[in-house]
């Protein structure tokens, strides 16, 4: 029987598995993906096992635990014993669902369940060529903060690398204290989760730009593929000192994307109203919903 004690931390040296894995099995929300895992590990924990083909992800916040479905091929003995070691968990919805082909598939062994959406963690996935483009009347704002900007803060782009790295943790740094980030404990550990991306940007394989303003950076984003036809955009930072510079650093990302990706993943909002306002203006194509399910539920076919 499956038990917590097959699980163990998810850590940097894990990446080739993960990436292996993902190719058989691709994923479609981020917070599944490696990079976001072993990134922010400081906040939620997160440990796997490998059985029967199958990576099983478990993530710990405040010491209540939730658990995933298996990732691989479909076996619903092994999804029956994860559903058991959830109702273990003192979390309140200990088990949570993040794509929904395997949605699907749990509700067709199980159709008594009643899966709960959660708003607040649905990703969201955009055209590409929209973002690089901003077409039409939908982006008219969009592209007119977008031009002042191109106008008044002469910008330059710049890929992350060796000659710039140092500079863009002192950017961080600056975000930061804007933000004050020492007094919100999510902006902390966003921070602790950017700065790991940073320090192990070379083994993520992540990429990532700057803009550089007035001979300074004002703004950075931090990207990567997600699968064949998505690319999932990690962070994307800017300073306030040029109005219009994280239309920018959108702008600039996507054109560079665009070039390779059908869509892009820009993650959640986490349920922080400004920042769903924000995502909304963009016109998402489509959004990659996240179900739980709570322990009155599990308990029906445990």
């Amino acid at each position: 029987m499956l038990s917590s004690c097959d699980f163990k931390p998810v850590t940097l040296s894990d990446r080739d598995f993960f990436v292996q894995h993902y190719r058989r099995f691709p994923q479609r929300h981020s917070d599944n993906t490696f990079t976001n895992m072993v990134c922010w590990n400081y906040y939620a924990n997160y440990r796997y096992a490998y059985v029967q083909d199958c990576v099983l992800l478990s993530s710990t916040i405040a010491g209540k635990t939730r658990y995933r479905p298996p990732i691989g091929p479909r076996n619903p003995d092994l999804l029956h014993e994860v559903l058991a070691l959830a109702l273990k968990s003192d979390e309140t919805r200990p088990f949570v669902v993040l794509d929904q082909e395997t949605l699907e598939w749990i509700r067709g062994i199980y159709p008594e369940l009643q899966f709960q959406p959660e708003r607040m963690y649905f990703d969201y996935v955009y055209l590409a060529n929209d973002l690089a483009e901003l077409p039409g009347k939908g982006y008219s704002t969009i592209r007119r903060q977008l031009n002042q900007f191109m106008k008044t803060c002469s910008p330059l782009v710049e890929e992350l690398g060796t000659d710039n790295i140092e500079e863009i943790n002192d950017f961080v740094e600056q975000w930061c204290e804007w933000k004050d980030c020492d007094s919100n404990p999510d902006l902390a550990s966003e921070k602790d989760a950017l700065c790991f991306a940073l320090a192990h940007y070379r083994e993520l394989e992540l990429s990532g730009i700057a803009i550089r303003s007035e001979g300074k950076i004002g703004a950075i984003s931090l990207f990567e593929g997600l699968n064949e036809d998505t690319a999932l955009v990690h962070f994307e930072k800017g300073l306030p000192e040029c109005k219009g510079i994280y239309r920018a650093i959108n702008a600039e990302t996507a054109r560079i994307l665009a070039k390779r990706y059908t869509y892009i993943n820009r993650e959640s909002d986490m349920g922080v109203e400004g920042i769903r306002e924000a995502k909304m203006r963009y016109h998402p194509h489509h959004m990659v919903q996240v179900h739980m399910l709570g322990r009155e539920e599990l308990e029906k076919v445990v």
